[in-house]
């Protein structure tokens, strides 16, 4: 398994999972492409790994202008890409009466449009390379879960459904299409939207712990890898076995 000198763009790799992803790919020795909506947080965190194999692509992939200068930045910077990782993501508790149209319209440019723009943009290098794209999804696209999680659900099974469709249509140009679905994982996101999981989680999932932002990254590494060079249109779950269990902590 394999990454050496492969061009990475990650979305949304300032923290959590995708900062972890950037540091598997440098060790990998890849070269990455960072972003985030902050310039000088990329730059703090190019700073902070401490490698000339980094590339600065700061922007807000809420937008279509947003994904395209994004993905424009890491290829100058790259020159050229063999990989997108589509990562960005935010999750909005809300229950159905709750949504507000406000609401739905952030969740789903964030986690859903970026994703589909990023890709689109990315897509003429990324046959050039015959590349790969990795999607972000949820363990919460495939099994229901606390009913505030809607939105989060929604924007993330609309990732697998992206991934396998893409797929197909771009299989002829030897581009990959693949998902990774984590499930409960200790990020700066989830620490500061719902606080200490650890107790909540225990009693959800059979391996009674929250993941790790490595442990997910992994996989996306490895989709990215040429190990994984006959998987496209697939989705590894990430979960500590609660998919296993038809559950996504409904037991909770």
């Amino acid at each position: 398994m394999t990454v050496e000198g492969k061009r990475v763009l990650i979305t949304g790799s300032t923290s959590g999972i995708g900062r972890a992803a950037a540091e598997l790919f440098l060790a990998g020795g890849a070269t990455v492409a960072i972003n985030g909506r902050d310039a000088k947080r990329v730059a703090a965190t190019i700073g902070e790994l401490g490698t000339d194999r980094l590339v600065a692509a700061p922007g807000d992939v809420g937008t279509v202008a947003g994904c395209e200068a994004v993905v424009a930045a890491a290829r100058s910077g790259l020159v050229g890409l063999d990989c997108l990782v589509n990562n960005v993501g935010m999750s909005s508790p809300a229950t159905t009466l709750a949504v507000t149209e406000a609401l739905w319209d952030e969740l789903m440019n964030v986690n859903l449009r970026s994703a589909m723009f990023c890709t689109k943009a990315a897509l003429p290098a990324l046959r050039e390379s015959r590349g790969s794209i990795i999607m972000v999804s949820s363990a919460a696209a495939l099994a229901a879960g606390p009913s505030a999680s809607l939105l989060h659900s929604v924007s993330k099974a609309g990732l697998i459904g992206m991934a396998r469709t893409m797929a197909l249509e771009v299989a002829q140009d030897q581009v990959r299409v693949n998902c990774v679905c984590p499930g409960y994982t200790a990020t700066p996101l989830a620490n500061r939207q719902f606080g200490p999981m650890d107790e909540t989680v225990a009693k959800v999932t059979p391996l009674a712990r929250l993941g790790t932002v490595r442990e997910v990254a992994s996989a996306i590494v490895y989709f990215a890898s040429d190990g994984a060079g006959y998987c496209t249109g697939a989705h590894l779950v990430i979960d500590g076995g609660c998919h296993a269990g038809a559950s996504w902590g409904t037991q909770g």
